[in-house]
Parts: C-alpha cells; structure tokens; sequence
C-alpha cells in the first residue's frame, strides 16, 4: 500500500463515517449499518499494516482520524442510549 493510497483509505472512511453520523442523528438505523459494514471493508486493508507516513501527510492522517473518531462519537452519543432503551424493553420484568 503506498502513502497516497494510506490517505485514500482513510479519506474514505472519514467520508462514510460522517454520513453514518449524518444518519444516526436521523434516526436511519438502516444507512448506519449499510455505511458501517462498508467502513469495515475500506479498512481491512490496514489490517496487513500501512507503511509510515511522514511531514503533511503524516498531519493529514491524523486530522483524519481526529475526524472519524469524533463521527464515530457522535453515532455511539445516538446508538448507546437506544441501545440502553431497547436491552429494558427486552429484559424480563422483575
């Protein structure tokens, strides 16, 4: 994997982790799973390790990750409360 395909990769996922942010916030459940299983596949390529990147490209990087960390915030801020909702439905009243 050379350094510009590095950044395309995590271009990618920033990209579709920001529409899964988008469709959290919705309440587009559906597009969240779809993006989220389209997110693993751009990033099994980094499974195998990426070469090093260094000076803007290095920076770019991690202002990528910076990003999709915070998308990824941002649906978890959406799902976790839902998910909290839907185990108390689910468990059997004591």
């Amino acid at each position: 994997m050379t350094s510009n395909e590095v950044l395309a990769m995590y271009e990618n996922i920033a990209a579709l982790s920001g529409r899964m942010a988008n469709a959290a916030v919705e309440g587009d459940m559906e597009t969240v799973a779809r993006l989220e299983t389209q997110c693993a596949i751009h990033a099994a390529a980094a499974r195998n390790g990426v070469p090093p990147l260094e000076g803007a490209q290095r920076k770019r990087k991690i202002d990528l990750l910076k990003q999709i960390m915070a998308n990824d915030r941002a649906v978890r801020d959406v799902t976790e409360p839902w998910m909290g909702q839907l185990d108390r439905a689910l468990s059997p009243a004591h």
